[in-house]
């Protein structure tokens, strides 16, 4: 059975088997971080397979139900019939989105960040209504979202990263990296005139432990420095935040989200690893022109998405052109509709844009 193109039953069913006879062996526990790693991995291949497996057992059973409708000729069964269909095919639709999530990072996590652009108190307020939606969308998700770094401005937030965690969270959001525009009526305008504003965001995968990144110490600076954020008087009186700077690359990543300078490093040294993952794999992309040529022009001009507030309410992606009117539902975190979208976009043509 194959659905979205890429999923085998057989092969899931093998994978799974391969593991829970291994999880048997003696000494399986042994070394309890990979044998944790195993069981995660374990419950990750269930949770995708399982829900295939009972949606195929069920579709039969309908179509049983059906052929012995037609045949007796039994019109009671077919509102029952119907509706169960309708069941099935939407679980079928929603569980044939991970199916679209096949990439190598898309299982993990990731962080996600958001800049303001340029429009000074507007757009940083922008800023901050676009990383709510966010953070209400994980929530809503059952992910976890942990902020790493904020930046404050006046009437909002310069920027701010926050760490993503939950299945196939990466694979939901990359797509999401991009320019955001805003058009309202400001409220930081005593004449009520309408404004265009724009924030930039950009997920990058967690990278796991299989996955190696060389990061060379004479390739880093390391700056530390006061926590400018909440925390309490431990995190604002010591140097607990963390930035690094990759000079090959000039990336910066940084942390002040925890009181302890160890681990506000090791938070943003795992930044730093994602950020340099994606960096390399674009790099070596660069043969695809268009791909190369849309990533290196994010810029204010190339927006993915606008979100009209005035003259009328609406929400549209100029890539795949879903178009939503409630947009306060938008921005309470109802964006499914523009990622599984996306996803089927990028599945149906094999472009990223």
């Amino acid at each position: 059975m194959k659905h979205g193109g890429v999923f085998e039953d057989a092969d899931f069913a093998g994978r799974i088997s391969g593991i829970e006879a291994k999880t048997a062996e003696p000494g399986f526990w042994n070394d309890s971080d990979a044998a944790e790693k195993t069981m995660t991995s374990l419950k990750s291949l269930k949770n995708r397979y399982e829900p295939w497996k009972t949606l195929r057992s069920e579709a039969v059973d309908l179509q049983t139900l059906f052929e012995l409708a037609v045949e007796a000729k039994d019109e009671s069964e077919g509102a029952g019939i119907e509706k169960t269909l309708k069941d099935l095919t939407a679980r079928y639709e929603k569980q044939n989105i991970f199916e679209l999530m096949a990439g190598e990072m898309d299982k993990n996590g990731c962080f996600l960040t958001v800049h303001s652009g340029a429009g000074g108190t507007e757009a940083c307020d922008w800023s901050q209504m676009l990383y709510r939606m966010y953070l209400r969308w994980a929530e809503q998700k059952g992910f976890s979202a942990e902020e790493v770094d904020r930046q404050e401005a006046e009437g909002g937030i310069k920027s701010a990263t926050c760490k993503v965690e939950g299945d196939f969270a990466y694979g939901y959001l990359k797509g999401e990296s991009g320019i955001h525009r805003l058009v309202r009526i400001s409220p930081f305008d005593a004449n009520a005139r309408r404004h265009t504003s724009f924030a930039s965001v950009y997920i990058f995968p967690i990278i796991d432990d299989t996955i190696e990144v060389d990061i060379k110490p004479e390739d880093l600076r390391v700056d530390t420095y006061r926590s400018g954020g909440a925390g309490g008087q431990h995190v604002n009186k010591t140097d607990s935040a963390v930035r690094f700077t990759h000079l090959p690359t000039g990336i910066v990543v940084a942390c002040q989200n925890e009181r302890s300078q160890i681990k506000n490093r090791a938070i943003a040294m795992s930044m730093l690893k994602a950020r340099l993952y994606e960096y390399y794999r674009q790099e070596k992309e660069k043969e695809n022109a268009k791909f190369s040529q849309e990533k290196k022009d994010i810029s204010w001009g190339n927006q993915i998405r606008s979100y009209v507030f005035q003259p009328y309410t609406m929400v549209k992606d100029y890539r795949t052109k879903v178009e939503k009117g409630n947009i306060q539902a938008v921005m309470d975190g109802d964006i499914d509709p523009f990622i599984e979208e996306y996803l089927r976009f990028v599945w149906r043509t094999g472009e990223q844009v």
